[in-house]
């Protein structure tokens, strides 16, 4: 199932930005802005950005973390670790092309992890899920902090239909049109409906060890920022 994941995420890497900010009228840009102003304000200066991307997420914790600030990029898909190096930092970074539940650093080395709109792909299966958050939760020290900006579930009935209907009717045949991949806005759109609430997942982290977690919801629970302590 990984390697199939991969592969959708190299198919669709040229244009992953767009239909993002297409398909979320551009607050998701908003979202993760927030996400890294809020791990900004933590203490300690290595950073590691899991499941980078494109690099978005990295470009707005250069701009708003301190100047001594190192961020580490990690992503398994090579197409989308190049697009996110071709970009230009405030920060040191580097990149590693890697499995987020096996990544290559000892234990407790990053004072601050985060994740943006990437941890519903790794799996919504709570078993396999948890494995990665512990793989997470290894390698940042005690006392760091975890930030995750995801899609999440609203607590209104009436808004949660209206979002499915709007990841059903749009998520896949705009994402399809635009990217030129069907099974990977098919698969998208997929884990979208299936994913956490936000009081969910802030139980899942709090049983992988995660103290002091925290949300702010986003359009009535449309998205959700979490922030985690270890």
């Amino acid at each position: 199932m990984r390697k199939g994941v991969q592969l959708i995420y190299s198919e669709v890497a040229d244009t992953y930005e767009l239909v993002n900010h297409v398909l979320t009228f551009g607050f998701d840009i908003r979202w993760r802005k927030l996400g890294a102003q809020i791990a900004a304000k933590k203490t300690g200066h290595k950073i590691l950005d899991v499941c980078c991307g494109t690099g978005e997420m990295a470009l707005s914790l250069s701009k708003a973390a301190a100047e001594n600030a190192e961020i580490y990029l990690v992503d398994f898909s090579f197409p989308m670790l190049d697009k996110a190096r071709q970009r230009k930092y405030d920060s040191y970074t580097s990149f590693i092309l890697a499995e987020a539940n096996k990544l290559p650093y000892k234990d407790s080395t990053f004072d601050l992890i985060t994740i943006s709109f990437a941890i519903r792909n790794l799996n919504t299966r709570k078993d396999i899920l948890f494995a990665f958050l512990e793989e997470f939760y290894r390698v940042l020290k005690p006392g760091g902090t975890f930030i995750n900006v995801e899609t999440s579930q609203p607590s209104s009935i009436a808004l949660k239909k209206v979002f499915h209907f709007y990841i059903k009717t749009f998520v896949r045949p705009v994402g399809s049109l635009i990217s030129g991949s069907s099974s990977g806005y098919r698969y998208l759109a997929h884990t979208i409906p299936r994913f956490y609430s936000a009081d969910e997942l802030s139980f899942i982290l709090k049983s992988v060890g995660f103290s002091q977690v925290d949300y702010i919801n986003k359009f009535g629970g449309i998205a959700a920022i979490h922030e985690a302590v270890k």
